[in-house]
């Protein structure tokens, strides 16, 4: 094939960069007109450039997606020769309006991210039933229309760019026709890789994987606004991320006033309330949550289980704070991370840390960020699975440790190291933020208590079914990591917490599982707390983050629904499958279904009768309480009330 000439795969790579060319340039005026975002150009000059190289991904992902039709009806062309003016004609013309419509995303992107700070999303066009308002006010904004300016040369230049490179397109190509084919497939492989985003098998790229600095600006520089809204689009979509509408939102906000004791409101943030301890500590101990995989309360001993499944936890609850009625909030992993350190409940499908809200919380992170600690998550695997690292980073986690960070030996499975390295490889990581003199505050997610399931070769179980070995297992890693902490010279000014990010059930007794949701919760800290306790009050996951800071006698701001199991107490406690939702109070078990039908049961005697006719009053209690808070959340989110900023 001579220079001058292209076939297929040449006009597909040619067009990947001019496209990408033009994108870049969006990008340069992006970061033009929001450099004021940005304290220091010279002290942030790595990071703005690993942005733009980010950008370079997420451009390559659109223009795979955008891509994908006309390189097949080129290499249909180039393969055949039939109909070819006209085949070219078409894939020419189906390039330039997809790019072009990709370019104005960009032009209106600006302007948008000025007067939201997020890049484009669905949301722009929630206005879509006032359209003559809405077009009036964008054509009457002088500014708007200098944005038009770029778009119209960029795409001029653009068409003309174009059109010399499909003068090149040689038809039908050179070379064997089984070279040719196979040389297409390969780079039609490529196109998908590339259509990802990442090599990673796990999950795909995501809003969150531009999501490496404490810059929120610089983090969304690195961004592809055709992604975002595309990404945004597609969750719309989904049934997950639908609104509830269970009851009136001033109804909620009444009722759940009144829950909470909250006596005298805020005029804009209705769950906001500070604490402020009868006596303030001096200390500010570390704190550590580790969040277990899949370890349901029905594993250990002490709640009736006779394998001796959990020796470790089992004998850590006895010389602990042990509270025995705690349950988690959803069925998911992303249900229990962001319940427990952000204090909100489950809503049936929603995902809280999706891409295209990444909403702020006043959760854990910043209110201990805010009193001088160091704030890093620990998982054993992909930190962009369920979007967690993009969030976390968004909401004042200084760090995620994740599966990039472990050497490539280490990694065992899709899930990545196992449990006890985990812990072991990430002492020396808490050493060094002990050494800063600052107190830290560190999340650990395990993960082996999960398929695919992987038991070390070191360690020998003594059971043989491989799901009774993974509870061993990770009993034992949690046992191997306070051994190892024992050693450590933080270890008697820290606090360790020890919940599941959900549980696990064998037998599905109600149509809500108890099992699922029943989870440890343990308070272990020698140096700090005195004495052994075993507390029976019912509370959740959304009680880990108040409790933990009523321990430290510090003063803050509660914006949650959670409480401090210390010195509060709670009725009832929520837990949400994917289309039911349930209650669980002293003596009922309530559950809820889509279409309004309930069942009431006495879930302490593993009764099936349903209770719903003979005690309706508590039925009506139970579910009043569960509507109240699941719907006083969904206005919070609805109505930007989930945050507010702490001043240090």
């Amino acid at each position: 094939m001579k220079l001058n000439r292209l076939n297929n795969i040449g006009l597909t790579i040619g067009i990947y960069v001019l496209s990408i060319a033009q994108f870049l340039v969006f990008r340069i005026l992006f970061f033009i007109i929001g450099i004021e975002n940005i304290d220091s150009i010279s002290d942030n000059s790595q990071m703005i450039a690993g942005a733009f190289l980010m950008g370079v991904r997420f451009d390559i992902v659109i223009c795979g997606y955008l891509l994908l039709l006309p390189f097949i009806i080129l290499s249909i062309i180039d393969f055949t020769g039939d109909y070819r003016k006209i085949f070219t004609k078409v894939a020419f013309y189906l390039v330039l309006v997809l790019f072009t419509i990709a370019f104005l995303i960009n032009a209106a992107d600006i302007p948008y991210f000025n007067q939201f700070f997020s890049r484009l999303s669905i949301s722009a066009f929630q206005w879509f039933d006032s359209p003559v308002f809405v077009i009036k006010m964008i054509l009457e904004e002088p500014l708007y229309w200098l944005y038009l300016l770029p778009f119209f040369v960029l795409t001029s230049l653009y068409f003309i760019l174009l059109k010399k490179l499909f003068h090149k397109f040689q038809v039908p190509g050179n070379g064997k026709l089984i070279t040719r084919l196979a040389l297409t497939l390969v780079f039609l492989g490529i196109m998908l890789i590339g259509i990802r985003g990442r090599i990673s098998e796990k999950a795909p790229i995501k809003v969150g994987t531009a999501y490496n600095t404490d810059s929120p600006f610089i983090n969304q520089l690195g961004l592809n606004p055709v992604f975002t809204l595309m990404q945004s689009y597609l969750e719309n979509l989904d049934n997950r991320n639908q609104v509830i509408r269970l009851i009136d939102d001033k109804e909620a906000i009444v009722n759940i006033q009144h829950y909470l004791d909250i006596e005298k409101s805020n005029d804009y943030y209705p769950l906001y309330r500070e604490v402020i301890p009868d006596t303030i500590s001096k200390n500010k101990p570390n704190v550590i949550i580790v969040i277990m995989e899949s370890m349901t309360a029905s594993k250990m001993r002490r709640h009736g289980n006779t394998d001796n499944l959990t020796p470790f936890l089992d004998s850590l609850a006895e010389n602990s704070y042990y509270f025995d009625s705690i349950y988690t909030a959803g069925i998911h992993t992303y249900n229990g991370v962001f319940s427990t350190l952000f204090s909100y409940p489950a809503i049936f499908r929603q995902q809280p840390m999706r891409e295209s809200k990444m909403l702020q919380y006043n959760g854990i992170s910043e209110t201990l960020s805010a009193l001088g600690y160091s704030t890093s998550y620990f998982t054993t695997h992909d930190g962009q699975f369920d979007n967690i690292e993009g969030f976390l980073i968004s909401n004042h986690f200084d760090e995620v440790i994740s599966v990039d960070d472990y050497p490539e030996d280490a990694i065992k499975t899709t899930l990545g190291v196992p449990d006890d390295y985990l812990f072991r490889y990430n002492i020396n990581h808490l050493n060094d933020l002990a050494a800063t003199g600052k107190p830290f505050f560190a999340t650990f997610m395990t993960a082996s208590n999960h398929g695919p399931y992987y038991i070390p070769e070191y360690y020998k179980p003594r059971n043989e079914d491989v799901r009774d070995q993974a509870f061993e297992y990770a009993d034992w890693s949690l046992e191997q990591f306070m051994k190892l902490a024992s050693k450590q010279s933080w270890f008697n000014n820290t606090m360790f917490v020890f919940v599941a990010d959900h549980g696990l059930h064998k037998k599905r007794s109600y149509e809500i599982s108890l099992e699922y949701h029943h989870t440890p919760l343990i308070f272990f800290a020698p140096g700090l707390l005195k004495g052994k306790h075993v507390f029976n009050q019912i509370g959740g996951q959304i009680d880990v983050y108040p409790t933990i800071m009523g321990f430290l006698q510090q003063p803050w701001v509660n914006n949650t629904l959670g409480i401090d199991l210390m010195k509060e107490s709670r009725p009832y406690i929520m837990v949400n499958s994917e289309m039911n939702y349930g209650v669980i109070g002293k003596n009922f078990f309530l559950i809820v279904k889509p279409d309004g039908r309930a069942g009431l049961y006495k879930y302490k005697k593993k009764s099936m009768v349903n209770y719903i006719t003979s005690f309706p009053r508590i039925a009506k209690d139970m579910d009043h309480y569960a509507k109240v808070n699941l719907q006083s959340f969904e206005y919070i989110n609805d109505n930007g009330k989930n945050h507010f900023t702490l001043t240090r």
